[in-house]
Order: structure tokens, then sequence, then C-alpha cells
């Protein structure tokens, strides 16, 4: 939580071009100061102790420590909110989804300091992540990746073939989706799940948790007949639906416009699935900031189907899942370590 008026934050980077761009963007706020740069972890580690900042941006890639280590050491030492910067490629989303584990709270793509036309979107961008991860929960380290650790739970009776669980998540979402993941059965309905994630992320987010689990993890293409044990990612640009074809669900990608300023959108995955079975759905929002999925889930609701949102004590920001309930959409709200034992327990 940042003190006084305004959030401190310390840019971490080997760039002098990056510290002066990022330095240049957040000077333009009101509410947010760079109380100080570091070229490096070990000058960073100092600045910390001295300028005691809110929040700190990261890069990745750095001289004599690179930014996972020194991560790891300061979620040990020190918690604080940190924003990874990181470079859009499958080498970049590997390290990303590492930082991720280890207690980083977001991750912004490093500024493209050439285009002048996509700083004012980026700058506005990474001036609201700093704003929401003022405000959040940094992820106990003692309780990292033991999501990964867990066996599947054993095969449960599924009375009901039809059924569908829609999830959709944004900050915090990728190791939230990863824990309620590791508790479902290997026979589970399909799954859709839009995850706010960029183009490059979405493939090696599914490849990741493909390897960590026994349900089958895909990125979405159109076509795709939806099967039980199957799950389905949202791809990084579109928008992820459900259809009826054949008697069956089926996925279908949209390159419309985005919705509630997202792309993939929850609400638009939300919505499509009221022309399917509403009362066969389980719909989930788990943490992200923002509202997106709030006005579909409440549709679904009235639409017959079942829903649930992350509380707030789990959840490493309370934005989506706090606006599903203030809209009275959500019938539960539980932390997130029971939510997988709550959708087993419909199955029936």
């Amino acid at each position: 939580m940042s003190r006084g008026n305004k959030i401190r934050l310390l840019i971490v980077d080997d760039s002098a071009v990056v510290r002066q761009v990022l330095t240049e963007i957040f000077s333009k706020t009101d509410d947010i100061e760079v109380v100080g740069t570091a070229m490096d972890p070990l000058i960073a580690r100092d600045k910390i102790k001295l300028l005691k900042p809110d929040v700190l941006t990261l890069d990745i890639e750095m001289p004599r420590m690179d930014g996972i280590t020194f991560l790891a050491n300061l979620m040990r030492l020190r918690p604080i909110p940190v924003i990874m910067v990181s470079t859009l490629t499958e080498k970049g989303a590997e390290a990303t989804f590492k930082a991720l584990e280890l207690g980083a709270v977001d991750f912004v793509a490093k500024p493209k300091v050439n285009v002048k036309t996509e700083l004012s979107k980026y700058a506005a961008e990474i001036c609201e992540k700093v704003r929401t991860a003022s405000n959040a929960r940094v992820r106990d380290v003692s309780i990292v990746d033991t999501a990964v650790k867990k066996s599947k739970t054993n095969p449960v009776v599924r009375k009901n073939a039809q059924q569908i669980i829609a999830i959709g998540s944004s900050t915090g979402g990728t190791e939230a989706i990863k824990e309620l993941l590791s508790g479902l059965p290997i026979n589970s309905p399909p799954i859709v799940i839009t995850q706010h994630i960029p183009k490059s992320f979405s493939n090696a987010f599914a490849k990741r948790l493909d390897t960590m689990f026994d349900l089958n993890v895909v990125e979405a293409e159109s076509g795709m007949q939806l099967k039980p044990g199957y799950v389905y990612i949202a791809p990084g640009d579109k928008h992820l639906l459900v259809v009826k074809k054949n008697g069956g669900l089926s996925c279908m990608l949209n390159d419309g416009p985005a919705v509630n300023r997202h792309k993939p959108s929850v609400d638009a995955m939300f919505n499509s699935l009221i022309e399917c079975s509403p009362k066969d759905v389980q719909a989930v929002v788990l943490t992200g900031m923002g509202s997106d999925g709030a006005e579909g889930m409440l549709n679904l609701l009235k639409a017959g189907a079942t829903t649930a949102v992350q509380d707030e004590a789990s959840s490493v920001v309370w934005g989506m899942p706090g606006s599903a309930v203030k809209l009275s959409a959500a019938q539960s709200v539980l932390p997130l370590k029971k939510m997988a034992e709550h959708l087993i327990a419909q199955y029936e």
C-alpha cells in the first residue's frame, strides 16, 4: 500500500534509455513518483533499503544478477509489489511466468522507445498497473509452487455430461488458474478460460499448464469441439466464444473489437454461453483488476448458471471478483483453495 499521496516507485533496468522513458512517463502523473532508478539488482538492493519504494518495475535480463534471481531473494527477505518488464517473446514468456510464480504481481512489455504512436497507450497501461500493484496483495512465497506438486484428485462420477466450466481472470490469474486446475479431476467437464494475456504469451501459458497437470491444456482454436478433461485457453488477441455445433459445443474465435478494453474478454466468453445451455454452466471469476466478466456473470446467473468468485483475501487484486459481487452476480465467494472442491460438488 502506498504511503501519503504518491506511490513511490523504483525503476530497475540496465538500459539507460528505458529508465529515462519510464521516468518520463511517470513524471506526467500526479500520483506516481519515481524515487530512484537502478541499473542492476545490487544497486537496487541498496536503494530499496534507503528509499523504501511502494512498487518496483524490474527488468529480467541484467548484469551482475538477473531479475529472476533478484526477485526470488527479494520476495524471501523483503516482499514488495513488483511489475516485471518483459520482452514479448517465447523466452520472455518463460521468464515472466517464473517471475509470477515467485510472487511478482504483474508484467508489462518493454517500451518500444522508437515508436512514438504506441507510447501513450503504453504509458496508460503501465501507470494503471503500477497503481494496481501499490494496493495488491503480495503472495506468500512460502506457498509458491505448491500447486504443481499436488497430485490430481481421482476421477469423479459426473451425472451431467453437458456441464462446462468457464473461468475468467486477469492480474494474479496465471497462478490462481494453476492452483484451481491442480484440484480438479482428469474427467472434469470441458473448461474454457479467458485470462488477460498478450498474444505472444497465451500459447506458452497453455503449454506450461499442460506439462503440470493430467488435464489436457491447449490454446483454443476455432472449431475445436469441447471435450471432458480438456482446458481451452483463449488466445491473447481473440475473444474465445462457445457455440453449439453438431449436437455439442465448440470453440469459436472472434476478432471483433475489445470488450471492456480487453481482447480476449471474459464478458464476451460468458455472454456466448447464454446461447448454449446456461443451466449447465459453472462460471468463475478469479483475481484481476477492472470489472471484465461481472456483467456477463450476472447475465449467466439470470439464465440459470451457477456462479462463484474468488474471495478478497486470496486475490492478488479484487477488482473483477469484487465487481461481480457488487452486481450480486456471485452465488458463492470462496477462498481460492476451496474453489476446486466447490466445482467438483456441482458435478453430480
